[in-house]
């Protein structure tokens, strides 16, 4: 239970720029986005009041990613994703341009594209089935690393770069984070397929 009174909020100090996202939604965003919400890999806690997943993509202007709390938004609408324009996972602290916050994932996703250039593509779900199947069999972060942190944005980024077997897994699951898996690659169709490919064996 006390895992959902930490859900979804913003763990890291936001420079939010309430205006206009300065680069358009491809399609092919709100169309994966919409597809792991159709599976509910993506949603809502009714009986906690709060959202789950996140997806992005990186961009020349920087992370395009789902703003924070849309995780009950279906269809998603492009006002629902935020540019993130600068971050700091030292300092902890984000730096977006939308009419939404970025997600409380931004950390993880910025370490992600941090640690692999050809990374362009991330998806963040929630499923526990899928969770406790995959939990240590592809690789997993250390069990008492909170999610939205600086350290377990380092955590996620420390796996990228040294466990070999991402090459080709391109999944990992977060041990400390009851129910979330991340999956990227080179796009979002990449990253969306990987997930499918787990969620139907």
């Amino acid at each position: 239970m006390n895992q959902f009174l930490d859900e979804g909020y913003i763990k890291f100090v936001c420079n939010w720029i309430n205006k206009p996202s300065p680069i358009p939604v491809p399609d092919s965003l709100l169309f994966w986005r919409d597809k792991m919400h159709q599976l509910g890999l993506i949603g809502y806690y009714p009986q906690h009041k709060v959202g789950y997943g996140n997806i992005s993509i990186r961009t020349k202007q920087g992370i395009l990613i789902s703003g924070t709390q849309t995780g009950n938004s279906y269809p998603i609408k492009a006002t629902d994703f935020t540019l993130v324009t600068a971050y700091d996972i030292d300092k902890n602290n984000v730096t977006c341009k939308g009419q939404i916050k970025a997600s409380s994932e931004t950390m993880t996703h910025a370490a992600i594209y941090e640690a692999d250039k050809s990374i362009n593509a991330v998806i963040h779900i929630h499923h526990l089935e899928l969770w406790r199947k995959l939990l240590h069999k592809v690789p997993t972060t250390n069990k008492n690393i909170p999610y939205g942190t600086p350290e377990m944005a380092k955590e996620i980024k420390r796996l990228v770069i040294h466990d070999s077997s991402l090459k080709t897994e391109k999944t990992i699951v977060m041990e400390g984070h009851v129910e979330g898996i991340i999956a990227f690659g080179k796009n979002l169709e990449e990253a969306g397929n990987n997930l499918l490919h787990w969620f139907v064996q």
